[in-house]
């Protein structure tokens, strides 16, 4: 049985629409498995911000409770630290919510944080005996490096939310993470007045 010419195009038209499609269907299964892979990788990020950040968070009650046993220590600067530890605890961010307003709300609680006790650390330089003891000067250095892992965690999760970013706003992938529900990462941004340099003293 011959073909006539009218089927063999018909064939041919349906091949190159079939492979057209197949394309598309194999680059789209591609992007998306590259999105779900970068996406995972902004949620350890972010998981691991979240520990360092409640490492924290864990340091503070036995801190205050050696700061409370030098007599005549300022009490406002303590319920400064208590209450903001535990604004700071009140804000949690589901990683698949990770917008510029969510993430900001966290970072203000924790910048709050952060400021109570960069005040509790200034008005400790007033009470020499306090600094003597051994328990308060292992809390400090345990507060320190906690500090330092924040900085390190925060880069981490800014460079993972960068390189999902730029790969889901790249063509065409921000076609398929459009179709697939995929948004942007929002940043973590320095603090306001970050450019001064800090008056604290460890």
């Amino acid at each position: 049985m011959k073909l006539s010419t009218g089927g063999i195009v018909a064939i041919s038209i349906f091949g190159i629409i079939f492979f057209i499609v197949l394309i598309g269907v194999l680059t789209g299964v591609s992007t998306y498995n590259k999105l779900v892979a970068k996406e995972e990788t902004v949620n350890t990020a972010w998981a691991n911000v979240q520990n360092v950040y409640q490492r924290r968070s864990d340091l503070i009650p036995n801190l205050v409770a050696t700061v409370k046993g030098v007599a005549n220590f300022e009490q406002n600067t303590l319920t400064a630290v208590i209450e903001a530890r535990a604004n700071a605890t009140k804000v949690n961010i589901n990683p698949k919510n990770l917008d510029e307003a969510s993430l900001q709300k966290f970072q203000s609680a924790q910048d709050g944080l952060s400021s109570a006790l960069s005040r509790l650390m200034v008005v400790v330089e007033r009470y020499p005996e306090l600094k003597a003891t051994q328990n308060f000067s292992e809390l400090q250095a345990q507060l320190e490096g906690t500090e330092n892992r924040i900085t390190v965690e925060r880069r981490n999760f800014n460079e993972a939310a960068q390189a999902y970013n730029t790969y889901l706003r790249g063509f065409p992938n921000n076609i398929f993470a459009g179709m697939f529900g995929f948004q942007k990462k929002a940043y973590f941004e320095a603090q306001k007045g970050a450019e001064n340099a800090p008056k604290v003293q460890f």
